[in-house]
């Protein structure tokens, strides 16, 4: 039986968000499998999340996974697989007023 490899990076440390923020590519070409945890800690408005895949870390598309809204605080997480090598999230916060988000962002990725 082969033991898996992990690998856990931590994309962003309470990045205050008030429209949009794209987290730094991450390269993951040994992974199967990869999964984002998105931690906001303070929130007024709606978050959006979107994963975005690269062949090159240069230019992104959204990746075939729905996007994630949140809309209080607390921990969310989704699973993308078939990625191929780069992987980012970008976040998009709105609403009335003045929306922000305080986030903390994960990404663990599984041979």
């Amino acid at each position: 039986m082969t033991m898996r490899s992990t690998m856990t990076a931590v994309l962003e440390r309470a990045a205050l968000v008030n429209d949009e923020l794209a987290t730094e590519p991450y390269e993951l070409p040994w992974a199967q499998e990869a999964r984002f945890f998105v931690q906001a800690h303070e929130l007024t408005g709606t978050l959006e999340l979107t994963t975005e895949i690269s062949p090159d870390g240069l230019t992104w598309c959204p990746a075939d996974v729905p996007q994630v809204r949140v809309e209080t605080p607390g921990m969310t997480s989704w699973l993308v697989t078939g990625f191929g090598q780069w992987l980012r999230v970008r976040c998009r916060v709105s609403g009335d007023e003045t929306p922000a988000a305080r986030l903390r962002i994960y990404l663990v990725g599984k041979s």
